[in-house]
């Protein structure tokens, strides 16, 4: 039997893109795709989707028992920039949602959960090179509050109650298929447009602000290949660190400015250059490389010449 996965906030960054991969994987009737808004005509049409509200615990019991889910994929979340101008709102959607789908594994509905962590965990006191996986954490704003406190609840549930909750700390994802969120590195994907659009673009981050980042098809290589790992490869169960490249607006300027030479960049901080430099700069995932298998394949040449192809296609049909 094909196993029935939902993915909970699948019209976001990620989530759009790892529905389709798992819809190309498992057969379009076998993922079951929500969110609390429409998404994609693409997404929409290629398999079913319901209108969720990853508060509402009721409503996602019945989707559960609908379908016969066996394993989630919980995507939802008020990302960094956003969270910081809601902070009580983002905090009981970010936990609410975590709590129901941990709720269920308990109680046996569920095989596996996949659910995603971040660098936001990490903060002023964290060691910014090569950050280890296990280090001090002092996060600065809500959604790290939010994340290392999930982080924790779920290494909880799997020790406590055996139920198989898989995650992953994200750094920032650059993507040209579907719109940013809200996060303190959205920067990394708008300048692709703007350099294209105008050849100029001022950023919200200085010049030398250095983070971990990684191209959207390595993040959902890595979300997938972590569920798909046998049980027993697992070993971290809070969250494991995961990294590709790291760069700073400066040089990814330089990157693009190789594709288009009269591109501009200025820079403008504002609040989220705090955020940022809370945030570790580069990231030491041995643990995820050695656990299961984690590589990724995009370094900053492939990844800028992918965005720019990708956004000038997408203009193009927006035009």
């Amino acid at each position: 039997m094909a196993r029935k996965i939902l993915i909970i906030g699948a019209c976001g960054q990620i989530g759009t893109e790892l529905t389709m991969k798992l819809r190309e994987m498992h057969g379009n009737e076998n993922v079951v795709a929500s969110d609390i808004r429409e998404g994609s005509r693409e997404l929409m049409q290629s398999g079913p989707f319901e209108i969720l509200n990853a508060t509402d615990e009721p409503h996602i019991r019945e989707i559960v028992e609908k379908y016969d889910i066996r394993e989630v994929y919980l995507m939802a979340a008020m990302l960094s920039a956003t969270a910081e101008k809601a902070p009580m709102k983002a905090w009981d959607l970010n936990m609410d949602s975590l709590f129901h789908i941990l709720k269920l594994g308990r109680e046996g509905m569920l095989d596996k959960i996949f659910w995603p962590s971040s660098i936001a965990v990490f903060g002023p006191s964290t060691p910014k090179e090569g950050t280890p996986q296990t280090t001090i954490m002092e996060p600065t704003t809500v959604y790290g509050i939010s994340k290392q406190t999930g982080e924790r609840w779920c290494e909880y549930f799997h020790r406590k109650f055996g139920v198989d909750v898989r995650s992953i700390r994200y750094p920032g994802i650059i993507s040209y298929k579907t719109l940013p969120g809200g996060g303190t590195t959205d920067y990394a994907i708008e300048i692709f447009h703007e350099a294209l659009k105008n050849s100029e673009y001022t950023s919200f981050l200085a010049k030398d602000a250095a983070l971990p980042m990684m191209y959207m098809d390595d993040a959902i290589k890595a979300t997938i290949d972590i569920m798909e790992a046998p049980a027993e490869k697992i070993k971290v169960r809070s969250s494991y660190n995961l990294a590709a490249i790291s760069f700073t607006p400066e040089i990814l300027a330089e990157e693009i400015k190789k594709h288009i030479e009269d591109f501009k960049i200025s820079y403008e901080p504002d609040f989220r250059q705090s955020i940022a430099e809370s945030w570790p700069s580069s990231i030491d995932d041995s643990a995820a490389r050695e656990d299961w298998g984690w590589e990724h394949e995009f370094d900053l040449e492939k990844m800028t010449e992918e965005m720019l192809k990708g956004v000038q296609e997408s203009l193009k049909e927006n035009a």
